[in-house]
């Protein structure tokens, strides 16, 4: 069962254009080189990135029909250079891409056709539906934009400054959570949401203590300075296998000189913010940290359960980690936002009503979960998305300072391979 939340067409055009608009500012500095970039296995070239987001806005909202037909594309060669079940990641550099120009022109016209046909038809379910499927990928893939410019080192993409209180220090600690059963996952009123967080399910959740705040960068330096790196007594056999073939000694982006850490944001070298999360590691440094520190990572059940219920309420969940009210930059610092990480100890307003601050914002958070599927999981059209990435991604919550609002809830799951350093995770811990 698709499930779509009531949006009228205003609500709709106003996703699309937003969407779009981002888009564009993250990627009209682009030029020359930059518009495909090396051959990387994590990050597509940016040109046919871009080519891709009116391909599958085409796809899904002018070109698919009830039942499955699907109409011919205002391009002829749309399906052959971006659909991306079918064309393997290894060849997108070399495909005859259209140039900069002509690719935003066939968003434009994209974007241009879904527009009119809401205006003419209204807003049927079938429409709502894949128009926010389409609005959603789009803000999926600027987030994906945003740390591809953090991989390529590209110059940072232009953000509103940060909020005052964005440097507010440390927030130590963890929280008590008595646990209980909860309906884990999405139920059929919570508007739209995807295939992948349905249905909500009963589990029991004991009794665990939670971390106040995610891992900050003053903690992951204390791993690294006492030979994290190299101590493989505190790696899984996984773990360590990749810190060998890598050669890690530090998070990515980081470098050591004259005493002090340093990291590398977007083009520019800086002095490591002490107090703001660890970003930019993977899983596998995750878990090393955890067992260096006599801690672990959360359950998705866990994670969920001290995100969403209110002690004493019987496992009865909130839509956010402060309530049903809609995000604010007072609540969490999402797209928009800061532009970066802040302290952990900023947005003290959002805090979950077990205690727990910036659940969402900031960074995506490692569970210690595989991403698999709900009980009784159907996927949705788009089948894509969820099923071929069960059982070798690990499940990440909670968004980060580069995610749309607009995606977010406490029931959204995000994957990724254990592997995967350059995306915008951290990780908050629990006691043994």
């Amino acid at each position: 069962m698709m499930s779509t939340s009531e949006v009228d067409a205003d609500g709709l055009r106003g996703m699309l254009v937003a969407a779009r608009m981002r888009t564009l500012l993250l990627s009209r500095d682009l030029d020359g080189e930059r518009l495909l970039g090396p051959r990387l296995r994590i990050v597509n070239p940016p040109l046919w990135e871009i080519g891709h987001l009116g391909w599958f806005q085409e796809r899904w909202c002018l070109r698919h029909e009830p039942g499955g037909a699907l109409a011919p594309s205002m391009r002829e060669d749309a399906d052959e250079l971006y659909d991306s079940a079918a064309v393997p990641h290894a060849t997108r550099w070399d495909l005859p891409l259209p140039d900069f120009a002509a690719t935003l022109s066939y968003l434009q016209r994209v974007l241009e056709r879904v527009l009119e046909r809401i205006d003419r038809d209204g807003v049927t379910q079938h429409m709502s539906y894949f128009v926010q499927l389409a609005a959603f990928h789009e803000e999926m893939h600027c987030e994906a934009f945003t740390y591809t410019r953090q991989t390529l080192g590209y110059p940072p993409p232009p953000i509103a400054p940060a909020l005052p209180d964005a440097g507010a220090g440390a927030w130590e600690g963890d929280v008590e959570v008595t646990g209980g059963k909860m309906m884990l996952g999405a139920t059929a009123d919570a508007g739209f949401v995807f295939d992948n967080e349905k249905w909500a399910h009963e589990v029991e959740v004991t009794p665990f203590c939670i971390a106040r705040a995610p891992v900050t960068n003053a903690e992951f330096t204390a791993f690294v300075e006492d030979g994290g790196y190299r101590r493989e007594e505190l790696w899984s056999t996984q773990g360590w296998t990749w810190r060998s073939e890598c050669r890690a000694e530090s998070p990515v982006y980081w470098r050591r000189e004259a005493g002090k850490w340093f990291r590398r944001r977007y083009d520019n070298w800086e002095p490591l913010p002490p107090h703001a999360p660890a970003i930019h590691v993977n899983w596998f440094e995750a878990e090393a940290y955890c067992r260096w520190a006599g801690r672990r990572l959360p359950t998705e059940a866990e994670w969920e359960f001290a995100a969403a219920t209110v002690p004493a309420s019987s496992g009865q969940k909130r839509r956010y980690p402060w309530g049903d009210a809609a995000p604010s930059p007072a609540l969490a610092n999402l797209f928009g936002v800061t532009g970066d990480c802040a302290d952990v100890a900023a947005f003290s307003q959002g805090d979950s009503a077990w205690g727990c601050r910036q659940m969402f914002g900031n960074v995506w958070e490692w569970t210690g979960d595989w991403f698999c599927p709900y009980p009784g999981f159907v996927r949705d059209p788009y089948k894509e998305y969820s099923e071929p990435w069960f059982g070798d991604h690990k499940v990440l919550r909670g968004g980060c300072f580069a995610t749309r609002a607009s995606l977010l809830r406490n029931t959204w799951r995000n994957f990724y391979t254990p592997d995967r350093r350059d995306v915008l995770a951290g990780f908050r811990t629990c006691a043994p």
